[in-house]
């Protein structure tokens, strides 16, 4: 997975995002889908992550990996 500058970053729709209100979690590719999956779970271990703001990531993953391209 490649890096994504603060620059690219800025650039992605707040759709690219699992929590768009903050701009979280990028799902803009695959990779970064399943790795925002991990990362929310890891967060949500630690009390950071409420279970519903886990839930929202994971689905908005889920369609971001479902996606045939």
């Amino acid at each position: 997975m490649s890096h994504l500058s603060q620059e690219e970053r800025d650039k992605l729709p707040d759709s690219a995002f699992g929590l768009p209100e903050k701009r979280a979690y990028p799902i803009d590719t695959r990779a970064r889908a399943s790795n925002a999956k991990a990362r929310a779970t890891q967060e949500y271990e630690r009390g950071l992550l409420t279970a519903e703001e886990r839930d929202r990531i994971d689905k908005a993953a889920d369609r971001r990996l479902a996606q045939n391209d």
